[in-house]
């Protein structure tokens, strides 16, 4: 029997890329989700490949009976907002119930489902986990600094919760549960709605408009390209043991200023960088230690800062052009 898989928020950014590689995989993949953040687009492609199904529903809500009565082999449960733009309309900061509910029951109730299905199960979490971390890099065994009142705590909170609901399931109801902590991941789809650095600095950048920088642009992110991450994101739910955390970032460090420069350099563009007070609780460093991925999943990015950008930024100018 072909793997039956389950990928909540899969019209997603990340979610989109990882069903076209389960498909190529020869997997049947259905795809979950109700549209708040993902876009139809983003899997029109998928639609005619045989073996993928769309269900349109919230993750968040009692599950259908077609997702009920289902024997699934493995499940992804990606569905989150995940922007943390505070203009963005969608972004986690202003839909914080929608993100805590998707993270949270949505979670527990696909967790029950994992049970009943013997699925394995993997819990998509966030370096968000980490807070604004006082260790440097980040390790799966640090626990974090993070504010559980504050305006990112919906999401930071939510997903703690997560990772904590899909152990208690693991070591309590047996459920074969792993939890990815992914760090910022970037790539063709990416909404700019979002406001994420990359795609935000490309869009100003090939419009000439100034980039805009929150804070002193001097915090630093670690930028993985999406191809790398859905690699990693499979490799661990096809290897690592349950009961088990994994980072999956590339864990070459930049800041923010130099992140901007580089991109108004590869779009050869006249913008110039313009500063904006700092988002409260904005994490000032931001590196995966993926030691534990290298050596569990054999796993580690391949694909340059440079490289990627160049392949977003030609995706960004063609969507541009198709206008």
């Amino acid at each position: 029997m072909k793997n039956k898989v389950l990928v909540t928020g899969g019209a997603g950014f990340i979610g989109s890329h990882l069903c076209e590689a389960l498909l190529d995989k020869k997997y049947q993949v259905t795809c979950l989700d109700n549209f708040f953040t993902g876009k139809r687009e983003n899997i029109g492609h998928l639609a005619a490949k045989t073996g993928f199904q769309l269900i349109k529903h919230d993750a968040s809500q009692p599950l259908p009976a077609k997702i009920l009565e289902e024997k699934w082999q493995q499940i992804y449960h990606l569905a989150s907002p995940a922007g943390p733009h505070p203009t963005a309309p969608k972004s986690y900061i202003n839909c914080p119930i929608e993100t805590y509910l998707v993270n949270s029951v949505g979670t527990h109730q696909l967790l029950k489902l994992a049970k009943k299905t013997q699925a394995k199960f993997l819990f998509a979490s966030t370096s968000e986990a980490y807070g604004d971390p006082k260790e440097h890099p980040q390790k799966e065994s640090y626990w974090g600094h993070v504010n559980p009142i504050g305006p990112r705590a919906c999401y930071d909170e939510s997903k703690r919760f997560g990772e904590m609901a899909t152990m208690v399931w693991t070591k309590k109801e047996k459920v074969d549960g792993r939890v990815v902590r992914i760090f910022n991941t970037y790539g063709p789809r990416m909404n700019v709605a979002d406001g994420r650095a990359v795609i935000l600095f490309i869009d100003q950048a090939l419009k000439n408009k100034d980039l805009t920088i929150f804070g002193n642009g001097r915090q630093t992110r670690s930028f993985c390209y999406v191809d790398d991450l859905v690699k990693g994101l499979i490799a661990a739910m096809e290897k690592l043991a349950a009961g088990k955390v994994v980072n999956l970032g590339n864990p070459d460090e930049i800041n923010i200023n130099q992140l901007a420069k580089t991109i108004i350099t590869a779009t050869k563009s006249k913008s110039k960088i313009v500063y904006q007070p700092a988002v409260k609780d904005d994490p000032q460093r931001r590196q995966p230690d993926i030691g534990r991925a290298k050596k569990l999943l054999a796993w580690q990015p391949t694909i340059s800062l440079e490289e990627g950008l160049k392949k977003t930024i030609a995706w960004v100018a063609r969507q541009k052009q198709n206008i």
